[in-house]
């Protein structure tokens, strides 16, 4: 998995983790206590607050880990550039 460096990355890594673990999104959302919307809106690299961002990883039986940033790899610029190519 790639590291997570924009509000989108974090978004399609928690809907993989979900949808990996045969995961339904409203059930998910139902034992976070959130609402639907608001797990589409993290899917979908919106803005949620850290507390409803843990509330939905916790129900999934995951945690966050902070690691020191670095710089990119060439494979992470290849994957993040790769839809540009296709235009």
């Amino acid at each position: 998995m790639l590291p997570i460096r924009t509000t989108a990355d974090l978004g399609l890594a928690v809907r993989s983790a979900r949808q990996d673990a045969g995961l339904k999104a409203t059930r998910v959302a139902a034992q976070a206590g959130r609402s639907r919307d608001l797990l589409h809106r993290l899917e979908g690299g919106g803005d949620v607050t850290t507390s409803a961002l843990l509330d939905v990883l916790h129900s999934m039986g995951y945690t966050l880990r902070l690691e020191k940033l670095a710089l990119p790899t060439l494979e992470e610029m290849r994957q993040r550039f790769a839809d540009d190519d296709d235009e």
